[in-house]
């Protein structure tokens, strides 16, 4: 009797143990994406990515939180997604909302932000009018984009593809792969989306990138190119 007491103790209190271990971890997460949010330009330790000129194209890079848009910049990136989205939107059971959408492109968290207990910078839109695409400025961005999150200590780079979209080789080719989270389909459920990240391999071991069947959701996470 007593040596079970005594094991019965020592689960417990290796339990107690894992729980303030994966508390500590959440908590020191949060200061990290805390920190990372108060930057007011994450570009500014980058100033020679900031331009990109290559296959006869010219362009300049920011980066300004949603809130400090002019409604003409958000009317215009609103339409670029509209028309390059819509009827994949529609060719799946997600469907297209037009205010979903708005709330979701000027979300005023859509920064820096913990998914599935991890630091990560999570990629909302990649959106190019097609008359630019092609050219490498997407690459570009996304290497950017890489630079930025590895830069502030986030674990990886997230983002979520529909599967009938074909631009996802794109991220496919950038070596993002199937993220943990990513949802398998089966007999009861398929899903029209899949879920990629890229790890910042200097702070995350070496791991397999598919672990688990985790029913992810993300609704608030339409993210595509």
């Amino acid at each position: 009797m007593g040596r079970k007491t005594a094991a019965s103790s020592a689960k417990s209190k290796e339990k107690r143990m894992q729980r303030k271990e994966e508390q500590n971890r959440i908590s020191q997460a949060m200061a990290v994406v805390a920190q990372a949010n108060k930057l007011e330009d994450p570009l500014q330790p980058f100033p020679v990515f900031r331009k990109f000129n290559k296959n006869g194209l010219e362009a300049e890079l920011f980066a300004k939180k949603s809130t400090n848009l002019d409604e003409f910049i958000k009317e215009w990136s609103f339409n670029l997604t509209k028309k390059n989205m819509q009827l994949k939107y529609e060719q799946c059971s997600w469907g297209w909302c037009d205010s979903k959408k708005r709330e979701e492109l000027f979300d005023e968290a859509a920064w820096f932000d913990i998914d599935e207990g991890q630091e990560v910078l999570y990629c909302y839109e990649l959106q190019l009018d097609p008359s630019y695409q092609r050219k490498g400025l997407g690459k570009f961005m996304m290497q950017v984009l890489e630079l930025v999150a590895f830069k502030n200590s986030m674990k990886k780079v997230v983002l979520t593809v529909l599967k009938n979209n074909q631009s996802s080789k794109f991220f496919k080719a950038l070596n993002y792969e199937l993220d943990e989270s990513s949802p398998i389909d089966d007999e009861e459920e398929s899903y029209p989306y899949e879920i990629l990240s890229k790890i910042n391999k200097r702070l995350v071991p070496h791991q397999s990138p598919m672990k688990v069947n985790s029913h992810h959701c993300c609704s608030g996470h339409d993210h595509h190119h």
